[in-house]
């Protein structure tokens, strides 16, 4: 049987596209700290694939006295500060962007950052990687909803249960999994669970677009 390629591919940015999750910590911590509290790599870990306005209300609950937009705002303007130094890229994600492009399998980004950060790491990239992006300022309902995977293959005109998401953390692979895509997780600051429903890949690192279908391919089989 000859492998299948999804209807699309789509992708998660912070974690999974980039290695960000560190400056969104540090930003998070200077924050917390400038307003007399205390923010550990623990707490840090608990905000790992949320939506940004769940983690501002975590963080004015540390005593961050700004309102959730402010806290956003900030935040993004930090770690963007951050990404003008040094664009994290996670391994093997451009070479599989690039195979996808080739094979002219469509893509969305699907991020819960907001769209001027999404924008800024989509304009790294030395080639146009995807059709469509989906933003966190742009749903009405973040990750673990499915809204936001939902959104990307809608905006793709595309069936969610032919597609394939890629995701790094618990709350985006909820997202993914209850839209109906295909998910594959690449675990990176946060350990993942086996039997939830997705695929781990250790890493993206030597995949190919021959390994997205042969997934795709398997694991549609098997749900006939």
């Amino acid at each position: 049987m000859t492998d299948l390629l999804p209807a699309a591919v789509l992708w998660d940015m912070d974690g999974t596209l980039v290695d960000t999750e560190p400056y969104w910590m540090s930003a998070e911590t200077e924050l917390v700290e400038s307003f007399g509290g205390t923010w550990t790599r623990k707490d840090a870990f608990t905000l790992v694939g949320a939506g940004l306005w769940h983690s501002a209300g975590v963080l004015r609950g540390r005593g961050v006295d700004l309102s959730d937009d402010e806290i956003i705002q900030h935040l993004t303007t930090r770690v963007l500060e951050h990404v003008e130094v040094a664009v994290p890229w996670r391994p093997g994600a451009k070479e599989l962007l690039v195979g996808l492009k080739e094979a002219g399998v469509p893509t969305a980004l699907v991020t819960m950052s907001i769209r001027r950060m999404a924008d800024r790491i989509i304009d790294a990239l030395p080639f146009a990687a995807f059709d469509q992006v989906v933003a966190g300022d742009e749903v009405e309902h973040a990750k673990p909803h499915p809204a936001p995977y939902l959104r990307g293959a809608e905006l793709l005109g595309v069936e969610p249960g032919e597609c394939v998401a890629i995701e790094d953390s618990t709350p985006g692979l909820a997202s993914a999994v209850a839209s109906g895509a295909v998910s594959i997780g690449v675990p990176l600051h946060a350990p993942l669970e086996d039997g939830m429903g997705y695929t781990i890949w250790p890493t993206l690192e030597g995949k190919k677009v021959a390994d997205v279908a042969s997934l795709y391919t398997s694991l549609q089989t098997s749900a006939v």
